[in-house]
């Protein structure tokens, strides 16, 4: 396990983006485990785990993606196996493929984006 948290930690990009923490997985990274970040999360590789982030998740189209997640935006326009937490609006864009259970605040679907699972609407938090 130590060779794989080494490796999602040198693989992990990150930037400042007007005061926000940005992380990048990029399309040939793959991350092994639990990610818990103050900032906004940007996944292009493989992830099995759990992704947990204070700003905004996107999962990229050529994103894998087998972990719960949660974020206070949700964007998945790649695969996403497990359940996702947003604290305010999840989106699922027209790639997107998303099996697992949902807690949303607000919910967007585009047309040809796939949802296959249960869908809790809460009221939004911060």
């Amino acid at each position: 396990m130590a060779q794989a948290e080494k490796s999602a930690a040198h693989s992990a990009g990150t930037a400042q983006n007007g005061g926000t923490n940005v992380v990048t997985l990029g399309p040939r990274d793959t991350l092994n485990g639990r990610l818990d970040i103050h900032g906004d999360l940007r996944i292009h590789g493989n992830v099995e785990g759990e992704l947990k982030a204070s700003g905004d998740v996107a999962i990229e189209p050529t994103a894998t993606v087998q972990a719960s997640i949660e974020g206070a935006n949700v964007n998945v326009r790649g695969q996403v196996n497990g359940n996702v937490t947003a604290r305010k609006r999840l989106t699922l864009g027209g790639s997107g493929r998303l099996n697992g259970e949902v807690k949303v605040a607000r919910l967007t679907v585009e047309d040809g984006a796939t949802l296959n699972g249960n869908v809790t609407m809460t009221p939004e938090k911060g």
